[in-house]
């Protein structure tokens, strides 16, 4: 539980001691914005021919390539009532890849004040981030003392991709949902929890393994009620039997949620397959669970080490979460990034946007802060994190032609 938060963490903590919490975290999180469109400037500079702008564009029109031209596509025209198909029968790249609430709040505000789907929907990633940052350090919060909250919220803002929520994509909404869902049931709220999980789930694919965290934890509180029968070690209280039928309800709202966007691909399209078939277009195979962590890892590492290489990532992963650092964070969200992590093991082709896809593991940026109080290790960690920052967008984000066509996705 937060500590009084004024012994340590230097600067910054004499700073969170003066100014209200919501203040020092929007200018931490307006800073690293800052930051991020001072390097997509420098890289916009040098973007060559690209499909979608003329040569070195300008920093709006830099930031709106990529996804943000499909996310615009399915707020002005929807999602196919056919699929389309290439010439051998697959599914071509199409809209229902691309989760139905943002491009429906940009096609909102555009309506309301005129703007361009682009602008509109750049404006609402940015707020949503903005919002997201406020929520992660409450939910920080709950486990740390306030300065230490606060650095989570400036490795949450620096981190590697973080650049994306300040683009026209899903990761900022999604991410402020995923926080909001996240404090509420870490708060025991799981009926208030109940319309923020389902509008998660209508905004990225973050709905399964949402619903595998909350199943997870309510078999854990059954097994707190009915065999242990007494407070966990943590000190939290017996769930009663209210708290048992509302977290069960959240687990039924959720699995419902998870569905709910395949089922409307389904409904509209009459394919059952219709969203795993777009999903896959990018991949151009089949949807074939853990597979392709395999071949990619037979492709890095060779026939033997490229076998053994996802049970050596998927250990370590697990030592993580079995640290002191990581114990913190408690048993939810501890719950959370394993089963997310699980998510990607089974589900994920791993390529390149394989870095912007570990963004909702975010409340690791806690752990991180927790493994250290020095402002040295601190800092040194903010610093490569915006290091590694201009690395992915020189890298990845500036578009640029591969010898084969095309260029590795962001």
């Amino acid at each position: 539980m937060p500590g009084s938060g004024l012994r340590r963490g230097g600067g910054l903590l004499r700073l969170a001691a003066v100014w209200p919490w919501w203040l020092q975290v929007s200018l931490v999180y307006l800073a690293a914005r800052i930051v991020s469109a001072c390097i997509f400037m420098a890289a916009a500079l040098h973007q060559g021919i690209n499909p979608w702008y003329p040569p070195s564009p300008g920093y709006w029109d830099f930031i709106s390539i990529w996804d943000g031209h499909w996310y615009a596509q399915a707020a002005q025209n929807g999602y196919p009532s056919v699929l389309p198909l290439n010439a051998d029968g697959s599914v071509e790249e199409n809209t229902w890849a691309f989760y139905a609430l943002f491009p429906a709040l940009g096609r909102g505000l555009s309506m309301l004040t005129g703007l361009g789907i682009l602008p509109a929907l750049t404006i609402v990633a940015m707020l949503a981030g903005l919002g997201a940052a406020l929520v992660v350090f409450l939910l920080f919060r709950e486990f740390a003392d306030r300065g230490t909250a606060l650095w989570g919220v400036v490795f949450f803002s620096t981190f590697p991709v973080s650049a994306v929520l300040q683009v026209p994509y899903a990761e900022p909404l999604n991410l402020l949902l995923l926080a909001a869902s996240l404090l509420l049931v870490v708060r025991r709220r799981y009926l208030a929890a109940m319309p923020v999980v389902v509008l998660m789930c209508l905004s990225r694919p973050t709905g399964v393994p949402f619903a595998a965290m909350v199943g997870l934890f309510l078999a854990y509180q059954c097994w707190l009620k009915f065999v242990r029968g007494r407070a966990d070690a943590a000190g939290g209280n017996v769930p009663g039997t209210k708290e048992l039928a509302a977290l069960g309800a959240l687990a039924v709202v959720s699995a419902a949620g998870a569905l709910a966007w395949p089922l409307l691909a389904w409904a509209r399209t009459g394919d059952i397959r219709a969203y795993t078939r777009t999903e896959t277009a990018w991949r151009g195979d089949d949807l074939v669970p853990f597979k392709p962590w395999f071949d990619t890892g037979q492709t890095l590492f060779g026939p033997v080490l490229g076998i053994l290489a996802p049970f050596v990532f998927a250990g370590l992963f697990a030592l993580m979460l079995m640290s002191p650092p990581a114990r913190a964070l408690g048993t939810e969200l501890r719950l959370w990034c394993a089963c997310y992590m699980g998510y990607l093991l089974v589900f994920l082709h791993p390529q390149t946007s394989t870095f912007r896809m570990l963004l909702p593991l975010f409340p690791l940026a806690l752990g991180a802060a927790l493994l250290s109080r020095s402002r040295a290790y601190r800092g040194t960690v903010t610093v490569m994190f915006i290091l590694l920052q201009i690395v992915w967008i020189v890298w990845l984000w500036a578009w640029a032609q591969l010898p084969g066509g095309g260029d590795y996705p962001p």
